[in-house]
């Protein structure tokens, strides 16, 4: 056998997801960032993102699914039970499930990157019901019905004092 009988380009094999067009020319505004489903499956669901300067997804953990992120351009920095990083173009990033993590972009500069979710879980429904919901307490509200529990928000000074 050769690598061609490994490789494929994806078209008939239901698992593969590939950077390709988005389905039905779906856009769906979270939070401020831009989410284009690419790929949608029960074993798993990815979608682009654009996170414009300064949006972030506060810190939340979902209670039944991986997720990796993979960083096409840009940075994003992370909290992933409590611990900060920075990852950059080309860095993919795993958060496991029943973890919390928090997404920010501190760059100064829009972030393009893929995301992925395994398995799909009700993660599109969520996202259909969040979109444009410009709230972020509503939005974590809703998403506790979907398998996805945001943290409380803490004030700056409480983090301080605790170091």
């Amino acid at each position: 056998m050769t690598q061609h009988d490994y490789v494929r380009d994806g078209a008939n094999l239901p698992d593969c997801m590939k950077d390709g067009p988005v389905i039905d020319g779906v856009h769906w505004n979270i939070l401020g960032q831009v989410y284009s489903p690419t790929h949608i499956s029960d074993l798993a669901f990815s979608w682009k993102a654009i996170f414009p300067i300064e949006t972030f997804v506060p810190p939340h953990i979902h209670t039944t699914q991986d997720e990796y992120v993979f960083i096409k351009s840009g940075s994003l920095d992370f909290v992933l039970d409590g611990l900060h990083f920075a990852a950059r173009a080309g860095n993919l990033v795993h958060l496991p499930k029943g973890i919390s993590h928090g997404i920010f972009n501190n760059s100064g500069a829009n972030v393009e990157c893929v995301f992925a979710v395994t398995p799909t879980g009700k993660l599109v429904d969520l996202f259909r019901k969040i979109h444009n919901l410009a709230h972020p307490g509503k939005v974590t509200d809703v998403a506790k019905n979907y398998d996805v529990n945001f943290l409380p928000p803490i004030r700056a000074i409480d983090a301080i004092t605790k170091t």
